[in-house]
């Protein structure tokens, strides 16, 4: 590129110096989550991963998943805390690879802005390589895109892709789904990356700052929001190692809430009741409803309330299953199980996301 051309795009808004710095700033952050299979280093036009370790499945399936994290942005760049956003990111990708039972690979991540802010963009794709890392996920590549004129000067979003491997023959889903089987929650660590555009309606309505402190929020509203997502990759990889053949399905609970995400998961023709008195939501979840003066349940089509995933699991191994999951970190807990006795399903959710499944809804009363 030619000076005088280097000097309009700068007098254009976009900074490739300050683009420079950012990668710098990052690249041992990232570096840190590339194993053997990962060929080259930070700044090629496309990350490299060698798939001859492939050759020790007898059938590779490839699993792929893209995502974002939604307006919980806005609450980090009102905060100027940027690096739980990274964690999201992840958990929303590669926490979505891992519901057909398949392992990560490698992970690619977009940051679109409209000023490149070193530090900022540095804090964001080091929180990706910290949750990378922790899912046993190489981050091997990205962009981060300025867009002066498009977002404004501290805006931001990001975006993800991420692909993995599994047997063909141990795929997880409504096939292995029996009569019988239990359903399994294992706790969220809060909101996670959905539904908060209502939340930032409720405190709109409320006239209450990110920045505020209130006690019921145990501190600074912004900061209790901005809990990451929890990981669930690597433990229910270990789980699904101890006990072969055991969870015949599993369910990210992302939008769309805890019945129609689960319904994914279930056969046509099979329905669950998920017991509300088997579990207490978190205060966050209850703090929120009691300011928009709505009930719990009303929100149950958008939050996760408290179970970030779920597992559909052989009866038999059900306890040891929710053993070995708490004990990798992940409290769990029996809510329902599965039934495909005929039966009036008025009420039920059924299907999502334009799956025909199963049918699941909530009964009882959350405990206290």
């Amino acid at each position: 590129m030619t000076e005088s051309a280097s000097s309009s795009y700068a007098a254009a808004g976009v900074d490739t110096a300050a683009g420079d710095l950012a990668v710098e700033l990052m690249k041992s952050a990232v570096a840190a989550t590339h194993g053997p299979n990962v060929l080259g280093g930070v700044g090629g036009f496309a990350g490299l991963w060698d798939a001859s370790a492939l050759t020790r499945y007898r059938k590779p399936l490839l699993a792929t998943s893209t995502d974002g994290v939604g307006t919980k942005v806005a609450i980090a760049q009102a905060l100027d805390i940027h690096d739980t956003i990274g964690h999201d990111l992840v958990a929303m990708v590669v926490d979505d690879i891992v519901v057909v039972g398949a392992t990560p690979l490698f992970m690619t991540d977009y940051i679109a802005c409209g000023k490149v802010h070193p530090e900022r963009i540095a804090d964001i794709v080091r929180g990706i390589a910290e949750a990378c890392a922790a899912t046993g996920t190489a981050l091997v590549g990205g962009e981060t895109a300025e867009h002066p004129g498009l977002l404004g000067p501290d805006d931001y979003d990001v975006a993800g892709a991420a692909v993995g491997v599994v047997e063909a023959d141990a795929v997880l889903g409504p096939e292995r789904v029996t009569d019988g089987d239990v359903v399994i929650a294992m706790a969220s660590s809060g909101l996670h990356s959905n539904g908060f555009s209502l939340v930032r309606h409720i405190l709109a309505q409320r006239s209450i700052s990110f920045h505020d402190e209130l006690p019921e929020f145990g501190g600074v509203v912004g900061k209790t929001l901005l809990e990451p997502t929890r990981l669930y990759t690597a433990p229910i990889l270990q789980t699904l190692e101890a006990h072969p053949g055991a969870v015949h399905a599993l369910s990210h609970v992302t939008g769309g809430g805890i019945a129609a995400n689960l319904a994914r998961v279930l056969p046509q023709g099979a329905w669950v009741e998920v017991n509300r008195a088997t579990w207490s939501p978190p205060a966050v979840f209850r703090v929120l409803t009691d300011l928009a003066g709505d009930s719990l349940e009303s929100t149950e089509g958008t939050w996760n309330l408290g179970l970030g995933m779920l597992a559909v699991v052989d009866a038999d191994h059900a306890s040891a299953v929710t053993a070995t999951l708490t004990a990798a970190g992940l409290p769990s807990w029996q809510v329902g199980a599965v039934s495909t006795a005929t039966r009036d399903l008025a009420g039920f959710e059924q299907g999502a996301k334009g799956v025909d499944g199963g049918a699941v809804r909530l009964v009882g009363s959350y405990a206290d």
